[in-house]
């Protein structure tokens, strides 16, 4: 009985330590999806009041990288970043419903946030591009 024990463990232990000729391809759901990019030092900042009733105000963000992304255009009146503030877009999956949507917002290290316009009107491109 100790023998049939102690077979079955060797085994088992040499079964487990052998190599397997599966692929090493990248299985779809195990892919990494990036959620969070770095797009520089905030700088500066200016406000852009609506064009006409309904429309929302905007703040235009520079940054150090503003030659690569731009200036950031996102909703609100004022900006809490301080100059030298490390920001970050983040993009965040939200399913109120059944389905869902992507939503982007610009960001510091510490709890200030913003949510961005999906259209750049700066660089003309859409905020998905950036991934």
């Amino acid at each position: 009985m100790k023998k049939l024990i102690l077979l079955l463990f060797v085994m088992s232990a040499v079964i487990s330590c052998t190599t397997s000729n599966k692929s090493t391809s990248e299985i779809v759901e195990d892919r990494l999806y990036v959620t969070r990019r770095y797009i520089g030092e905030f700088e500066d900042y200016r406000h852009t009041a609506p064009g006409r009733f309904g429309d929302p105000h905007l703040i235009w963000i520079k940054t150090t990288q503003d030659t690569t992304f731009g200036k950031v255009s996102a909703y609100s009146r004022e900006c809490e970043f301080n100059p030298g503030d490390r920001l970050y877009l983040r993009r965040k999956y939200v399913t109120p419903g059944i389905y869902g949507y992507w939503i982007y917002q610009i960001e510091n290290d510490s709890s200030v946030f913003y949510r961005i316009s999906e259209y750049q009107n700066d660089r003309k491109v859409l905020v998905q591009s950036w991934y």
